[in-house]
């Protein structure tokens, strides 16, 4: 790979200047505040302006990654040697018909986008509430709460190919399941997503985010760095052992610690950083949670959270864990 200098040099020839930054703590961006030093961060503030960074990557094989809030995400501690595309308030906008016809860019905060169509009249997102992060990074894992994905109501998705072509998806074309699409698998960043909802009561969708809302103060930590939920509640795990959260706790596991990185004792599925946390720290815990979660049940819990790899390889979080503490 070309050396940062060259590589910021080139791309503030393509993008304007304040977009493109060097050096990089990803500590800054990520919502559990752990991670080094990525070597270049460009902050879009066009589809255009993605469309020539990722063309320009592949283009030079230059190692790219892309995030929104930086939730969800555990960075590593030896940081990242390549360009972190972050999708954010540039690409934000957002318009709805009479009819409930949504579209909007990928860097529209989760939370906003929800309180706006819920304000408008239309119901099928109020699940997502109170969920971190950034509209594009919900879509590509079908976040969502209580088993329901954003992905439900979703027309179409443009994307952005590793080569810079621009595209579009059906709802069909992105395969969602449980927390997962092909979007997850495919090349290309999502830049802008559209939806159609269904009209309701003002009232009653008020009602139901100010539920959900009073549940997630009520049962998430919220004044510590964490990243979410950090395991998967597959469907029939679910079944089977019920929620992570549970099988954690009754591992007896509830504020069990690495360095300074802890499970949560408002909620065994939340690993809290309470200062100074590194991605070690993190990953250990999760391989020490899952090992005392098998020897309990027999099952082996997956991660939701996703571990960037120096290399800018991008994997669920329990295969790096398995690969660095596999005798956690």
């Amino acid at each position: 790979m070309m050396n940062s200098y060259a590589l910021v040099s080139d791309l503030k020839k393509r993008l304007p200047s304040y977009c493109v930054q060097e050096d990089v703590p990803l500590s800054r961006l990520s919502t559990w505040k752990i991670g080094g030093t990525a070597d270049v961060l460009v902050s879009p503030e066009t589809i255009d302006d993605v469309s020539s960074v990722k063309r320009y990557a592949f283009e030079h094989g230059v190692p790219i990654v892309v995030i929104g809030g930086g939730s969800n995400i555990l960075f590593d501690d030896a940081g990242f040697r390549g360009v972190v595309l972050r999708i954010g308030q540039g690409l934000s906008d957002f318009t709805i018909s009479e009819r409930g016809f949504v579209h909007a860019g990928a860097g529209v905060w989760t939370p906003s986008f929800v309180y706006r169509v819920a304000r408008a009249g239309f119901s099928g997102c109020t699940h997502a509430i109170g969920i971190p992060g950034t509209l594009g990074g919900l879509v590509v894992m079908n976040g969502g709460t209580s088993r329901k994905g954003i992905g439900d109501h979703l027309v179409e998705v443009t994307v952005v190919r590793d080569n810079g072509e621009i595209v579009r998806l059906t709802q069909a074309e992105c395969a969602f399941e449980y927390r997962s699409s092909a979007l997850q698998k495919a090349d290309g960043v999502v830049v802008a997503a559209s939806f159609q909802y269904e009209k309701a009561d003002k009232a009653e969708l008020r009602q139901e985010m100010l539920k959900t809302l009073r549940g997630r103060n009520r049962k998430f930590p919220r004044k510590q760095p964490n990243c979410g939920s950090v395991f998967l509640s597959n469907p029939k795990l679910y079944q089977m052992i019920g929620p992570p959260g549970k099988v954690i706790e009754e591992a007896g596991l509830k504020g069990e610690h690495c360095g300074a990185a802890q499970i949560s004792r408002m909620h065994a599925n939340f690993i809290i950083n309470t200062g100074g946390a590194t991605s070690a720290d993190t990953l250990r815990l999760i391989a020490q949670v899952r090992a005392a979660v098998f020897s309990n049940t027999g099952h082996l819990l997956e991660c939701e959270v996703r571990h960037l790899l120096p290399s800018g390889r991008m994997q669920p979080a329990h295969k790096s864990a398995e690969q660095f503490f596999p005798y956690a």
